[in-house]
């Protein structure tokens, strides 16, 4: 048994979504096991309904379109179940092991008449969701290609002396207008200057706000949404169109690791190895550009490159965009900086999605206290680091599906190469 929202909420019960697709609120489903048969209960709406929000649908209309085998009004739900002999109730009742919001259970008059079990269906569920099926892989095929041609106007299309917001507004407007796609899988990251090295920059205390300016490395992450199917990209470049010394240092640092991560991904490897191996190419190429020094393993060993990418590789995406899955049943977080971030701790199966977003951030506070540490200072070449303090960051964000020998990138469409971006932004930044 589960249950839709209100008529009035922005976003469906992503469960309901997945199993029953009705977009109408206020609706019931349930799925009888023996005999099989699917059944939708809807609401029984005043006649007044009709002034509002259009014409009252009729039970046979929500039969045929979303074929099911059975509706029936919400009202009659516990004489519908008595009729079919029902004992035991079992609800979709959980916590996202990722994002830690909990998914809570259905419930309706009479309820109480029958047996009810809140925690065994929650994660069978939420594992059906993780391994996506061909046309679940098709519907984010489109929105990962769309959101890709949206972060491509945006990067064509900025100049010193635009707003970040303005950028924001851009990626909406062309999402919508151009493929359908009326709703953004998460606030929009719109970052610029400092701001692009503030993890969850956007949100309504800091608005995607400033002026960009010339100079600026700007760090865009923004996903649509379509059918509840959720994109999540993320590009850096510089706000001039073309990348001075620095900036491609630390580009091609992140640039490497995310290559790196997408020629090793495939089914049957674990994701914490992924996330291992992006921290050692950070590390090396931070040495190479002489912004660290030592030994990379002894740098991973004392978690240096947590002081450069302070969150996990990526995370599962589906219906959500911290999708479910990424712990299951008895899974625990790996208790060291950086790993600990991680959003899922698992072995890969084919026809998962997940992202790939390894970064590099100046994070004053954290580069801060650990030049001051013996312990890890012995790794930083301080000099370089405090010049390039404010710097901001870089982040390199691409959704991908496991295959069995590999991955495919569905947002290759939008450039990630130093030479595609900025011969992309020349058209509006002439040489």
């Amino acid at each position: 048994m589960i249950q839709t929202t209100n008529h009035f909420s922005g976003r469906r019960v992503i469960f309901f979504q997945y199993l029953f697709g009705v977009k109408e609120g206020d609706c019931y489903g349930a799925i009888a096991l023996d005999p099989p048969k699917s059944i939708l209960f809807i609401p029984k709406l005043p006649p007044d309904y009709a002034t509002w929000m259009g014409k009252i649908k009729s039970p046979s209309h929500f039969r045929e379109v979303y074929k099911v085998d059975e509706c029936h009004f919400v009202d009659d739900i516990e004489s519908v179940l008595t009729s079919l002999g029902c004992k035991v109730i079992y609800i979709i009742q959980g916590k996202n092991t990722d994002s830690g919001n909990t998914h809570h259970g259905a419930n309706f008059p009479g309820i109480e008449k029958f047996e009810v079990d809140k925690t065994a269906l929650f994660p069978i569920i939420a594992e059906c969701r993780v391994v996506k099926t061909d046309k679940e892989i098709e519907v984010m095929r489109y929105i990962c290609r769309v959101s890709a041609e949206a972060h491509k106007e945006v990067i064509k299309s900025i100049k010193p002396g635009d707003l970040e917001y303005q950028m924001e507004s851009l990626f909406r407007h062309y999402i919508y207008s151009n493929y359908g796609a009326r709703n953004l899988a998460y606030t929009c990251i719109c970052g610029s200057g400092l701001n692009s090295s503030i993890l969850h920059y956007g949100h309504a205390g800091a608005p995607n706000s400033k002026i960009i300016k010339d100079g600026d490395t700007v760090m865009f992450d923004m996903g649509g949404e379509y059918h509840c199917y959720c994109a999540d990209i993320s590009r850096s470049f510089p706000a001039n169109g073309k990348f001075s010394p620095v900036q491609r240092e630390i580009y091609l640092s992140v640039f490497e690791a995310h290559r790196a991560v997408l020629r090793a991904v495939r089914a049957g490897i674990n994701w914490a190895d992924m996330h291992r191996l992006a921290y050692e190419v950070i590390c090396a190429k931070l040495k190479e550009y002489s912004f660290l020094k030592g030994d990379v393993q002894e740098m991973i060993d004392n978690d240096i490159p947590f002081l450069f990418m302070p969150h996990g590789l990526g995370h599962f995406l589906g219906l959500e965009t911290h999708d479910v899955g990424g712990y299951p049943q008895g899974t625990e977080r790996i208790k060291k900086p950086g790993f600990s971030r991680l959003r899922a701790n698992r072995i890969l199966q084919t026809n998962m999605i997940i992202t790939v977003e390894p970064g590099i951030y100046f994070i004053r506070h954290l580069l801060e206290a650990a030049m001051q540490n013996p312990n890890l200072n012995r790794f930083l070449n301080i000099d370089k680091i405090r010049e390039n303090i404010d710097f901001g960051g870089v982040r390199i964000e691409d959704d991908i599906v496991i295959l069995d020998n590999g991955c495919e990138n569905l947002s290759s469409a939008c450039p990630s190469t130093i030479e595609e971006i900025e011969q992309l932004m020349d058209k509006v930044h002439p040489k």
